[in-house]
Order: C-alpha cells, then structure tokens, then sequence
C-alpha cells in the first residue's frame, strides 16, 4: 500500500511485476480486509462448515476465544465449544443459521447499549441526589 501511495511502485518494478502485485493486493484485501479493521480479538467465532475451517478453529482455540459452529453429521464437534446440529451444504440453511446469529449479535448489542445508557442514568440521579 505505501508503495503504491507513495508512486515507487513504478519506479521499482516493471508494469507486469507490479499488475501481478496490485492483484495479489487486491485479492488480500477481499479475503482478510476485515482483519485490518479490528481493533482487537474478536469475542467468539461463528462456523458454518467445521470441516472445511479447521485452521481458524484451531487459532480461535489457541486464542481462548468460544467457538461457536453448524455441524453436520460428517463433521467432528470437537473444538466447538457451542454446537448447532444442522446441515451445512444447503444454502438455505445456512441463510437461517447466519440470519439467526446476526439477529442475535444485533439484539445482544442493542440490550447492552440500553444497560449500558440506564447504568449511566442511575449513576447521575444518585450524583444529583
């Protein structure tokens, strides 16, 4: 990016060499771009295929953070510290797992901020009291 930015990208590498390296930017970006935007490790791990995504079960393991997983009866559960039997091929089943867990990660938020914004309030009216 700081070679692109800066224009030495083009002094350094010829322009094949440096349409291979905007590809590979680019594709990096589509799969792990979220990663950069963290600010920190996320609270748990949501997976719909746990056969297929063993090493980020693994990592999340090694990490302490809960691995929440879809598994199929041709997948092991071990690993997956919150199980959701199910199947993991359909494509409209796994529509209702993800449309499930977001609404749930969008309801536990909501509720947190009105604690959060009510244990505030308290606070005041007892400072004021």
């Amino acid at each position: 990016e700081a070679m692109e930015s800066d224009g030495s990208m083009s002094a350094r590498f010829n322009k094949k060499e440096a349409l291979t390296l905007r590809r590979e930017k680019e594709k990096l970006e589509r799969s792990l771009g979220g990663i950069k935007e963290m600010s920190g490790l996320p609270d748990a791990l949501f997976v719909v295929d746990t056969g297929h995504e063993k090493i980020a079960i693994a990592e999340a393991r090694k990490l302490g953070i809960p691995v929440i997983g879809v598994v199929d009866t041709n997948n092991d559960p071990e690993g997956i510290d919150y199980v959701i039997p199910g199947n993991d091929d359909a494509i409209r089943a796994v529509q209702l797992y993800v449309q499930g867990a977001s609404a749930a990660i969008l309801e536990g938020r909501a509720a947190a901020a009105t604690s959060v914004s009510a244990g505030r309030s308290e606070t005041a009216d007892a400072a004021a009291g």
